[in-house]
């Protein structure tokens, strides 16, 4: 079964929200850099139930009016990906971790590295908050969406205003 997507505008520019049997697989950023996520074949679908749910939570989400989100996910990775990436669902709003942080949470503290290249390829931006994981120093790193949307969506939720600068 092919995925299905949809495009959506965003304060952090267009996103490509993509589903597969009625789960969110993914959501890409506009300037998305090649075989980040690995999907197949994609056709576009804007009437698909979970894509119009799934826009309809991120625009509260960027309205202010929603802090978690109620959906089914498919994650598509290592299961050492897959780890990473709902251990990423437990930050709570408003607040960062390190890298070392979740890598310490999974139970494979020295592997600080491989956390950061799984949270990298995290095929499920916003949703799964990889912006909310921070350097150990408290600074920003990369972000697939780039550090302005990382900014964006930290200062959003009102997360590290103070050990930010923001």
């Amino acid at each position: 079964m092919p995925y299905e997507y949809t495009l959506m505008p965003s304060p952090v520019g267009q996103l490509t929200l993509v589903a597969r049997d009625g789960k969110l697989t993914a959501i890409l950023w506009e300037q998305e850099r090649a075989n980040r996520v690995r999907l197949g074949e994609l056709r576009e679908a804007n009437d698909s139930p979970v894509l119009l749910e799934t826009a309809r939570q991120l625009r509260e989400y960027f309205a202010g009016a929603r802090s978690q989100f109620e959906l089914e996910l498919d994650f598509n990775g290592t299961p050492f990906q897959q780890q990473v990436w709902r251990a990423l669902l437990t930050i709570p709003f408003g607040e960062t971790r390190s890298y070392s942080q979740i890598a310490e949470q999974i139970g494979n503290p020295k592997a600080v590295r491989a956390v950061g290249a799984a949270n990298g390829r995290n095929p499920i931006s916003i949703i799964a908050p990889c912006h909310r994981v921070i350097g150990a120093s408290g600074g920003l790193t990369g972000f697939a969406g780039g550090l302005g949307a990382k900014h964006y969506l930290l200062a959003l939720e009102g997360a590290g205003q103070a050990e930010l600068g923001f």
